[in-house]
């Protein structure tokens, strides 16, 4: 089995997530390739020697041009903030290294576009870590659409709610904060949560025709970690939208992190003129399902319990009854992004999807800045 060394580039929460995958995915599947956790990349080099004791890479380096110049190192993948990702992709695939990168793939769809035009002229492997789509239920899903059961589509509604901005006190900027910093992040919520839901939604339903969207930012000005200045805050901290997709279905969106209660409320439903589905992300491991064409007496919602073999990845686990959970999804995509690399073929979702979803979020915020619908680009 041929070894694919890795240099992760961030030791963040995300770093944590793609570390766990690529150490845990030849236990479970048969793929062609084996991880080798070769270099951890951080700015703290303390932090980061820690880190790669704790997850078991090689070395630790500070600078992430080494690491992406390194000879040793096959795939670099990026796990730090978004300001970071077009430069180290560019340079990545310039140097001819598979790459992955954590979403959103740029902080707008200028950024994305660049980074996908590198990949690909390059033609280095590469894929985003849209990690909701390798839920086992949501794969389900996409196999039931797939099949014609649920028909003509009507209606898609997803909504991703948080909490933990809602304090005045609470600062913008520096590690841990910078999803509340624009230079950083791009956006707020939407780049942030509703470009999981955005990625979802096409790939289960189809590509995003025009949006109509409304953000607000609740509180105006933050301390900033770094200057320890009040500075304006320039992220959205809600954001909905109306959306209409390409096959004509309609849709609505939500994410805020203002809804007092929730930790990361992710649900979706779709309504089709034979079926519907819905998923929540905190009972991940269910689809529930409506099937009108069951007789009368006994139609209405079903609960399945995705634990079974003949369910999407889940004979690669344990038997039938005993669940999975969030950080399964992340040994799913690297099992997806080996298989692919080893049979030539590529690893959805690609740069240029992640780029689409891009293009999505851009419009929502053109919208809600226009306070008119606006057309998705097309590509």
């Amino acid at each position: 089995m041929k070894n694919l060394r890795v240099g992760l580039i961030g030791y963040g929460f995300m770093g944590r997530t793609h570390s766990n995958a690529f150490r845990k995915v030849n236990n479970f599947f048969d793929v062609p390739c084996q991880p080798v956790l070769h270099t951890v990349c951080a700015r703290n080099a303390e932090r980061a020697k820690d880190f790669a004791a704790k997850w078991g890479y090689a070395n630790v380096e500070t600078d992430w041009r080494k690491v992406v110049e390194s000879p040793d190192i096959d795939l670099i993948d990026i796990a730090s903030p978004n300001d970071t990702h077009a430069e180290i992709a560019i340079a990545a695939a310039k140097a001819g290294k598979m790459v992955m990168c954590e979403k959103p793939l740029g902080r707008n769809g200028a950024e994305s576009e660049a980074i996908v035009d590198a990949v690909e002229q390059a033609g280095v492997p590469n894929m985003v870590w849209y990690n909701y789509r390798r839920v086992p239920a949501v794969t389900l899903a996409k196999q039931l659409i797939d099949e014609g059961r649920l028909g003509r589509i009507f209606h898609y509604r997803a909504k991703f709610l948080q909490d933990w901005t809602i304090s005045s006190d609470l600062p913008q900027g520096g590690e841990g904060l910078w999803r509340l910093d624009v230079k950083v992040a791009g956006s707020g919520v939407t780049g942030d949560l509703l470009a999981h839901c955005i990625d979802t939604a096409m790939w289960l339903n189809g590509g995003i025709d025009e949006v109509s969207a409304m953000t607000e930012t609740f509180i105006k000005a933050r301390k900033h970690s770094l200057t320890g200045e009040v500075e304006p805050v320039g992220i959205d901290d809600a954001s909905l939208f109306l959306a209409k997709f390409n096959n004509g279905s309609l849709a609505t969106f939500e994410a805020t992190r203002y809804a007092r209660g929730h930790k990361a409320l992710y649900t979706l439903e779709i309504n089709g003129e034979h079926a519907s589905i819905m998923w929540d992300l905190h009972d991940l491991h269910r689809l529930q399902y409506f099937d009108h064409k069951d007789e009368g007496k006994l139609r209405g919602w079903k609960s399945i319990h995705i634990t079974d073999r003949e369910h999407p990845y889940m004979s690669n686990w344990w038997v039938p009854g005993l669940q999975i959970g969030y950080e399964h999804t992340f040994v799913h995509q690297v099992a997806d992004f080996l298989t692919a690399v080893g049979g030539g073929h590529a690893a959805a979702p690609t740069f240029r999807e992640g780029l689409a979803t891009d293009d999505v979020t851009d419009a929502v915020l053109a919208s809600a800045a226009s306070r008119s619908w606006t057309k998705v680009k097309t590509r």
